[in-house]
């Protein structure tokens, strides 16, 4: 094994501790922003590809959590 592949993997087992018990999107999505690629996101959530491009399609179709409905508009009943 590579050290480039250890520290990947390191990487990879650190960041999933720090998600424990997270929904599966969110780990896809932080492993995609540390930059592995599907496939190796497949790999370490033993999951397939298609699986984790369609828990990226949807995670960046949403708008962000952070964002909820705050700035929505109450409509005045009258």
């Amino acid at each position: 094994m590579e050290k480039t592949d250890r520290t990947e993997r390191l990487l990879a087992l650190l960041l999933l501790q720090q998600m424990k018990g997270a929904p599966q999107r969110d780990k896809v999505m932080l492993l995609n922003l540390a930059g592995f690629s599907n496939l190796e996101i497949a790999d370490i959530l033993e999951t397939t590809s298609a699986v984790v491009s369609q828990s990226l399609y949807e995670a960046r179709r949403q708008p962000s959590r952070a964002s909820g409905k705050a700035g929505a508009r109450k409509r005045k009943v009258s």
